[in-house]
């Protein structure tokens, strides 16, 4: 095994020339190559006014290359986990400058040629690094670290992993622009000298070509974890696989035994958020128990049945208490589920954590969601699910209104009429981000009222068929055309792309669209039948919009980048 180097000394101690560092498209890139990448980002950045920065890259060796410099050029890195046009404005305000892949608009810096080294080491004092919680009920909040907090989680995950790590090569499908990506595929390779691949796995396929090639450990997402496909050959690689680690959210039962049965192991599970750094792991190779083991240096208690947590990777000697309930054992503890999110519903204080333990109780249902919804002057509740094998069942037989029937009646025995859910969407998945985290405003999206009433015809793995109803009340309808209303092309692209993300794991980014035709227009209150076709190899998602009179629209949406 390579030396082990922190992250403040790694370009002053350096490592041989020679040393691979990244592999990208067949090329090795070498020490000597990320070495002289660093230093004409740091020539830029030192030409910068103001201590901060943003970096946006899609390429993990350029974004490591950059962030050292960044660093050594006294800069403190802010690391959008995407780059809307919504997140970089709300940057500009923040920061004082901005590099990657990023719009012209925002004058992106670039390395300057020529420059060289001449390294010193870096404070492990420095405000190194801001980076933002996933935004899940409100605006994402910033979480400043300093070099040390990283530089101590990479010396824990060194301790814990290194060994059963060895030599191998660091695979990833999540991203470097979140925390958890950042320190599991970019800085423990960096101070390990454990090679890393320029580009995410996007696809499964990536991931059984990659472990061909040799040793390997994966850096994954239960989002990707829980989309395994069994077409593909596991057994002929597995034996390659040194280790599969998971985080950024609870990975579901099916899909630890999914690793169990195709990867021929248990992920290890890492507990921790941006705010607290790693906390805990665990890795349930022989059954399903929940047991958490804290990390080494991490401390735990309890706070109003909440965890609390104090560590190495927190602000010296603070206590930051999570909203996580847990069962403390001798050894860590046992996850609860979350404190109840409260909310006054008719007078009446209504738990919506306690109705999703209740609609998951009754086995209908694998994953829920309450969330609450604006209805003129009031709030109601509605409900985002995904279905198991009984509630699709009833669904099928019975049509939406039965399951929705069942699940009011399971809810009606612990709470009032008066705050039963009115609105409910079943899913496929989850809708998650690039971190794999559901967000608030992606169930919101589900009850928009430009989304069309739908249901399930027909479903396979790859293809579902579903009816639609273009309702006159529609917003699109309303301009276009006066007198004559009929609904917009790109109404309809829009359905396409978004009842496909509730039916299929695209990934997130739209990257062109193939061979669309609109051939009839579409007036209100049309039954049309959808007709989507997802090839995941391809990126590739084919729809057709038909009705009794023909066909209305078809084509292809291409779409690229890390799933979920």
């Amino acid at each position: 095994m390579a030396e082990h180097l922190g992250i403040e000394a790694l370009l002053t101690r350096g490592r041989p020339p020679a040393h691979p560092v990244a592999l990208r498209d067949g090329q090795v890139l070498r020490f000597a190559d990320f070495a002289a990448r660093a230093a004409r980002w740091r020539a830029a950045f030192e030409r910068q006014p103001g201590r901060r920065l943003a970096l946006y890259f899609e390429d993990t060796f350029e974004f490591a290359a950059a962030l050292l410099g960044a660093w050594h050029a006294g800069k403190c890195v802010y690391l959008p986990s995407e780059a809307q046009p919504a997140t970089l404005e709300r940057l500009r305000d923040e920061v004082d400058g901005f590099a990657g892949q990023l719009p012209a608009a925002y004058a992106p810096l670039a390395p300057v040629e020529g420059a060289e080294g001449g390294w010193r080491p870096l404070s492990l004092e420095a405000r190194a690094l801001v980076v933002y919680t996933s935004g899940s009920s409100g605006e994402p909040t910033a979480i400043a670290k300093q070099l040390a907090q990283l530089t101590r989680e990479v010396s824990t995950l060194a301790g814990l992993f290194d060994a059963r790590l060895g030599e191998a090569r660091v695979l990833a499908t999540v991203s470097h622009q979140h925390i958890y990506g950042l320190l599991f595929r970019v800085l423990w390779p960096l101070s390990a000298g454990r090679p890393f691949p320029a580009r995410s796995l996007t696809y499964p396929e990536d991931i059984v070509t990659a472990l061909e090639e040799g040793p390997a450990a994966l850096i994954a997402s239960p989002a990707h974890l829980k989309r395994l496909p069994e077409s593909l050959d596991w057994a002929g690689v597995r034996g390659n696989l040194r280790a599969v680690f998971s985080s950024g959210g609870p990975l579901p039962a099916e899909a630890l035994r999914d690793c169990r049965d195709l990867l021929g192991q248990a992920p290890v599970e890492v507990y921790g958020s941006s705010e607290t750094g790693g906390v805990a792991w665990r890795q349930r190779a022989r059954d399903d128990g929940s047991a958490w083991t804290v990390m080494p240096g991490v401390e735990v208690r309890t706070e109003d049945e909440a965890l609390a947590v104090r560590s190495p990777h927190l602000p010296e000697g603070t206590w930051l208490r999570t909203e996580d309930r847990v069962r403390l054992l001798p050894e860590g503890f046992e996850l609860l589920g979350r404190k109840d999110r409260l909310l006054k519903l008719e007078e009446k204080r209504v738990s919506l954590s306690a109705m999703e333990r209740t609609l998951l109780e009754g086995g209908l249902l694998r994953e829920a969601r309450v969330l609450p919804l604006p209805e003129g002057h009031r709030l109601t509740l509605a409900v985002a699910a995904v279905p198991g094998d009984d509630g699709w069942k009833l669904h099928g037989e019975g049509g939406k209104r039965a399951l929705n029937q069942a699940l009011r009646e399971q809810l009606s025995r612990q709470f009032e009429a008066s705050v039963l859910p009115r609105r409910f969407r079943y899913l496929e998945a989850m809708p998650v981000n690039s971190q794999g985290k559901v967000t608030e405003a992606a169930l919101t999206a589900l009850f928009d009222s430009r989304r069309p009433p739908s249901r399930v015809l027909e479903r396979t793995a790859e293809r579902v068929v579903l009816g639609l109803e273009a309702q006159a009340g529609s917003p699109y309808f309303k301009g276009h055309f006066p007198g004559m209303p009929i609904l917009p092309g790109v109404a309809q692209l829009e359905w396409a792309i978004q009842l496909g993300r509730e039916h299929f794991p695209l990934p997130p980014d739209f990257l062109r669209m193939e061979a669309v035709k609109f051939q009839r227009v579409i007036v209100p209150d049309t039954r049309l039948t959808l007709e989507l076709t997802w090839a995941e190899a391809k990126g590739s998602l084919h729809f057709k919009l038909t009705s009794d009179a023909g066909v209305h629209a078809s084509g292809r949406i291409l779409f690229g980048g890390v799933p979920g």
